[in-house]
């Protein structure tokens, strides 16, 4: 995309891009984009296969109207949604699907355009980056003595981004005004919320595909701050963490995050923004593990919320067989395995326990007993037999995988 731009570039600023958006070869990319995530229905209740039905006409539609300057994006329909092993909710913003597709369209245009200088240590939201890469940045350096870490929380981030600030950030690199006046919009188009509809001050609305490019464009300028002070950052969307090899740098470090958080119009969470000492108990937590004392491990809100995910699937009134239950546990033991491997070994074999003990009492409720399966269960159910049943192991998982990563290396 870059390539096809460079004829569009003067000092350092870009323009002439609205053509590079509405042109129907990158509007169909925006809506195959937008296709497979297979999202819910915006206030205009039109699913994506309510949209797959015309989907040329639509996409020509969408065509003459940006081309034209007629297109107005619709209010966004505000979902209240669980946060991951918490009882509180956030809110998720979910645009039109055509209003998707076109913040899709936008999206390829600008990202080639910021993404060049965006900081090495911004993980979040990049193409060929993600949290496996972060976390193994951060892995690094704690092995480097890198053990005095901030750990950095942003209060409300994405709902308290300045609307001006913001801008003026896109408009540094961006000269089309078209463009820019598509983007106003977004910010600025309406929710609709429990039937009513109200315009927001500030930030970016969560679930808006544009969203996660403006929240790093905004949060660009810092990652060059620290950097320029020599800080190792680590930073994946709103989540961040500097490491440093004494107290006294991180003290620095978390004044000069202080610093510019106020400037920028930004918060820091009182609470939960401190210093830590990752040799010590009590260590710090980032993309879901702890780090404490040179080892690793899910953080509570990450075990909780997998335990309850188990806890649905192994019921004790569950009537479907056990090879049925398996069959439904297998994928997320998979799944969450491949994001954990790296953890303490300890915490699969007391999973594994854990998952066991439940489908053993199940069983035991079959037989017309009471309570959890353990004990003679053990002996009756032995983990042998779970296996036979095809259970995955988290433990076995576990030594697969450093097997695997044995033969790679030698």
């Amino acid at each position: 995309m870059l390539e096809t731009l460079e004829t569009g570039i003067e000092g350092g600023h870009w323009y002439s891009l609205i053509d590079k958006v509405y042109k129907l070869a990158n509007l169909r990319r925006g809506w195959e984009r937008v296709k497979a995530k297979d999202g819910a229905a915006g206030v205009d209740q039109e699913t994506v296969r309510m949209f797959a039905r015309h989907e040329e006409g639509n996409l020509e539609k969408l065509e003459l109207a940006l081309r034209t300057g007629t297109y107005e994006p619709q209010a966004v329909r505000r979902q209240w949604i669980e946060k991951p092993g918490s009882r509180q909710k956030r809110p998720l913003g979910i645009p039109t699907l055509r209003d998707r597709v076109v913040q899709a369209a936008v999206r390829h245009v600008l990202e080639p355009i910021f993404e060049r200088d965006f900081a090495e240590h911004s993980y979040g939201f990049r193409p060929n980056r993600g949290c496996k890469d972060a976390l193994r940045r951060v892995d690094v350096l704690l092995q480097q003595g890198y053990t005095w870490v901030v750990d950095a929380d942003l209060k409300s981030y994405f709902d308290t981004i300045p609307h001006k600030n913001l801008l003026a950030l896109v408009e540094y690199k961006v000269s089309d005004s078209r463009v820019l006046e598509l983007i106003r919009k977004f910010l600025s188009q309406g929710v609709l919320e429990e039937g009513k509809t109200w315009k927001p001050e500030a930030g970016t609305p969560q679930g808006g595909v544009i969203s996660p490019l403006l929240s790093n464009i905004y949060l660009d300028p810092l990652d060059h701050v620290v950097a320029e002070r020599g800080k190792e950052m680590v930073r994946y969307a709103d989540d961040f963490v500097i490491l440093c090899r004494c107290e006294e740098e991180a003290r620095e470090a978390l004044g000069l995050v202080q610093e510019w958080t106020l400037s920028a119009g930004l918060q820091l969470h009182p609470e939960k923004t401190k210093i830590v000492d990752a040799t010590r108990a009590g260590g710090f937590d980032f993309l879901g593990y702890h780090f404490e004392r040179g080892k690793k491990w899910p953080r509570k809100k990450s075990l909780r919320k997998f335990q309850d995910s188990i806890r649905l699937r192994t019921r004790r009134q569950n009537g479907n067989s056990l090879a049925y239950i398996i069959t439904q546990l297998n994928p997320l033991l998979r799944g969450w395995f491949n994001y954990f491997q790296h953890s303490n070994r300890f915490t699969f074999h007391m999973l594994d326990g854990w998952i066991r003990m439940r489908l053993r009492s199940i069983l035991r409720r079959r037989q017309g007993k009471r309570g959890r399966g353990c004990g003679d269960d053990q002996k009756l159910w032995s983990n042998d037999f779970f296996a036979e049943q095809g259970l995955l192991s988290l433990c076995a998982a576990r030594v697969l995988a450093l097997q695997s990563l044995y033969k790679a290396n030698h």
